[in-house]
């Protein structure tokens, strides 16, 4: 396993990488890797030649009163902990190198970078947008791997390979639960004992809509009261959003027919913002989407 540090190298070994006809599998990470992040390098190798794995905390999906600064940063340690999950390259650029003096272009989704955590975070999804074009030029893979759990991050990267011609697929992975089921999450190291109690209730929200359906539920404003009540039951909790939405546009849906849907929260324990999701699928509900 390599650890490379400048852009200028890794787009050397991805060219000889192409050269020898090799698949060419990329998990876009922060660092403070995690069982989710394991899931995604193991789903990788199952189908790429060669994986790459990046680690950067972006400063341009950041806002100005958000956690960059002490967002966890520890290289030798996340590459110890991936270093016998089948790995080949870890791309850990520098701010300079990612953003150079006098850089100036960003990527912005619009519409789908206006809604949800693009309101409630301005600028965040546009910072998404324009790390994953830049290494999509770097990298350029057959194949980029992403948790569900940032579901709306999986939509707009769809998008923009799709808008702008990219040659990769795009493979949305289920996201990995704790045994309380509150999802895999860097942030989580915020929790302390009792936020970490306490976060499970997004979970138990997202079970209280999963059953409503299965139940013969249909109407979202009813199940997404019961969402909110659910979370709200928890002192800890304050609500960002709540929403059921079609999976592809991210549309609110009314009324659930015969077709997937998707609930979506973000809500803050404390002072962490946290999201997460289920695919709604009647008559039964599921981790993945019905295919």
């Amino acid at each position: 396993m390599e650890i490379v540090k400048r852009s200028s190298r890794m787009k050397s070994v991805m060219n000889r990488l192409r050269a020898e006809r090799k698949k060419i599998g990329f998990v876009p990470t922060m660092g403070a890797l995690h069982e989710g992040h394991l899931s995604l390098i193991q789903q990788a190798g199952k189908i790429a030649d060669a994986v790459v794995l990046s680690i950067f905390v972006n400063p341009t999906q950041f806002g100005p009163n958000e956690d960059f600064e002490r967002y966890p940063r520890d290289l030798p340690r996340d590459a110890d902990y991936v270093s016998t999950m089948g790995v080949d390259y870890i791309y850990a650029p520098t701010n300079e190198d990612i953003y150079p003096p006098g850089f100036s272009t960003y990527v912005n989704v619009e519409g789908l970078g206006d809604v949800f955590c693009g309101r409630s975070r301005p600028g965040h999804l546009r910072g998404v947008a324009t790390v994953m074009t830049i290494f999509f030029n770097v990298v350029r893979p057959d194949f980029v791997f992403l948790s569900q759990r940032d579901y709306q991050h999986s939509v707009i990267i769809r998008q923009l390979v799709r808008d702008l011609h990219m040659d990769a697929e795009v493979v949305v992975c289920p996201a990995v639960r704790e045994p309380d089921g509150l999802v895999a999450s860097s942030r989580n190291v915020y929790l302390n004992p009792e936020e970490r109690r306490a976060a499970t209730v997004i979970y138990r929200s997202l079970m209280k809509a999963a059953a409503m359906v299965e139940s013969g539920e249909r109407n979202t404003a009813r199940i997404i009261e019961a969402i909110r009540e659910v979370i709200q039951s928890e002192p800890l909790a304050q609500i960002d959003y709540t929403a059921v939405v079609d999976p592809d546009t991210l549309e609110p849906v009314d009324e659930i027919g015969s077709s997937t849907v998707i609930a979506m929260v973000a809500a803050f324990i404390g002072a962490t913002r946290l999201v997460d999701n289920i695919f709604l699928n009647p008559p039964m509900h599921s981790e993945g989407r019905k295919q």
